[in-house]
């Protein structure tokens, strides 16, 4: 029976093996970024956060599931636009009361507010990097927010241009009406993001 399965194994892994690139797609080089539509790769796209705790230490957490588009035009930054939304709903920290907490109507209240977004105003490259000014919405309240963008690398992988970013800001959690615990947890939280955007190649 072992061999039975481990030969049935083999043979599903096999072609899904053969199919994978035989060396890294993605590559730092800005002329590979093409110019185009994107949409967010939501399995390989993370958004963290990280609040001062008593004052002791930072203390992190992460949202998953991003949707959104990237119009993207290095040559004509006026052109290029980011739109990002994410399940407000799939807030997670190590620790399961602390993530039922961040769940539930004290913090981000998924059931009213089941989604933040936000949304470019101007993007301004310098080199690969990039200053983006736009707008988030987040718990019924939308407030200006910036964020310093990286570019990390692009490429083509199984049939799809990739673009991949990273990107970090901040902002103050009571503007947007989140005041649970203040200010035993920090007012100030950091947001780290690493973003992959995809079109058919």
């Amino acid at each position: 029976m072992r061999v039975t399965f481990f030969a049935l194994a083999l043979a599903v892994a096999t072609p899904i093996v053969a199919q994978m690139p035989k060396e890294v797609p993605g590559k730092p080089d800005v002329k590979l970024a093409l110019p185009g539509h994107y949409t967010v790769e939501p399995k390989h796209t993370q958004i963290h956060f990280s609040v001062m705790h008593m004052g002791f230490t930072p203390y992190s957490g992460s949202f998953s599931d991003a949707s959104g588009t990237l119009d993207l035009n290095p040559a004509k930054p006026a052109e290029t636009r980011v739109s990002i939304s994410v399940p407000t709903g799939t807030a997670w920290t190590p620790v399961q009361k602390l993530t039922d907490e961040l769940r539930s109507p004290m913090f981000f209240d998924p059931a009213k507010y089941p989604a933040m977004t936000f949304v470019s105003d101007r993007v301004t490259f310098r080199g690969t990097r990039a200053t983006i000014v736009g707008k988030l919405t987040m718990h019924g309240v939308t407030r200006p927010l910036t964020l310093e963008a990286s570019f990390v690398g692009a490429g083509t992988m199984m049939g799809k241009r990739t673009v991949g970013f990273t990107a970090t800001g901040t902002l103050k959690r009571s503007e947007f009406g989140i005041n649970a615990v203040l200010p035993l947890v920090s007012d100030e939280v950091k947001i780290d993001i690493s973003a992959a955007f995809e079109q058919p190649a």
